[in-house]
């Protein structure tokens, strides 16, 4: 794909997100109008706009805070990940001895574990990573793995035939081969990681966005809370952007649509 060919394909889903985010925006000031809601129930988009100017710097502030907490947990999650999934792609007594405890920790509900990490690592940006790597950390190992272990056998014949040991066979054969795998965890991680963070800010926290929203809720400022959501909102959409380049540069070699089939004619 070439660069003029890229700038388009861009500037075409720059297009279509502002039609359908105008469209948005337009049902819900008709909904507030329509219906005469109270500002504290619904505020209008204007009125969230206006907010969010006069808070900017305020809730910028508490933004950086759960940037940092989404960013290292998902950065810490993908490590742990990555040696896991490689770890029980050693060997079938490896998968059954790290897998059920995989399946466990996907098991725990952060929700409900979520005051126990908060008891335990404090208000602090602890635990607030913890809680995004948990919810990181099994669909990144999940796929990973699944990579590893589907990796092409023709391929790993051809790697036992020149003479490679199992460990290289690993690393120079089916790690390659599970990198788009990886990616698709990856970019479910990204989606998923401020979950654990908002959610860990909800239970106990001082700073964060999930802190100004809770205590804006408490005070009515629905306003305020709407802005806070969408600076969230802006900084997801941005770091799945920013995921989907990582891991085109990653796996360069596999087309991002599948080839239209084309008739005979």
């Amino acid at each position: 794909m070439n660069t003029t060919t890229t700038h388009r394909r861009i500037t075409g889903v720059l297009l279509r997100a502002l039609v359908v985010c105008a469209l948005l925006i337009a049902v819900w000031q008709a909904v507030v109008v329509l219906f005469d809601l109270p500002p504290f129930m619904l505020p209008g988009p204007f009125r969230v706009a206006a907010s969010l100017a006069n808070n900017f710097s305020y809730l910028l502030g508490h933004a950086a805070i759960t940037a940092s907490e989404i960013l290292l947990g998902l950065l810490l999650g993908l490590v742990l990940g990555v040696a896991t999934g490689l770890f029980m792609a050693m060997s079938p007594s490896a998968e059954r001895m790290v897998f059920p405890v995989v399946l466990a920790t996907q098991a725990l509900p952060v929700f409900a574990i979520a005051p126990l990490l908060v008891l335990w690592f404090g208000f602090g940006l602890a635990s607030k990573v913890i809680m995004a790597t948990l919810i990181i950390y099994f669909p990144i190992t999940s796929a990973f793995f699944d990579g590893l272990r589907r990796t092409d056998p023709d391929l790993l014949d051809l790697g036992r035939i020149a003479g490679a040991s199992p460990l290289q066979s690993l690393l120079h054969l089916r790690l390659p081969s599970a990198l788009p795998s990886l990616s698709s965890g990856l970019r479910v991680g990204a989606s998923l990681a401020p979950i654990g963070a908002v959610v860990g800010e909800w239970v106990g926290s001082s700073a964060g966005l999930g802190f100004v929203m809770l205590h804006a809720n408490g005070r009515m400022q629905t306003d305020l809370m709407f802005a806070s959501l969408f600076i969230l909102a802006v900084f997801v959409v941005l770091l799945r952007f920013g995921t989907d380049r990582l891991t085109r540069r990653l796996v360069f070699w596999m087309p991002e649509h599948q080839p239209q089939s084309i008739n005979a004619t």
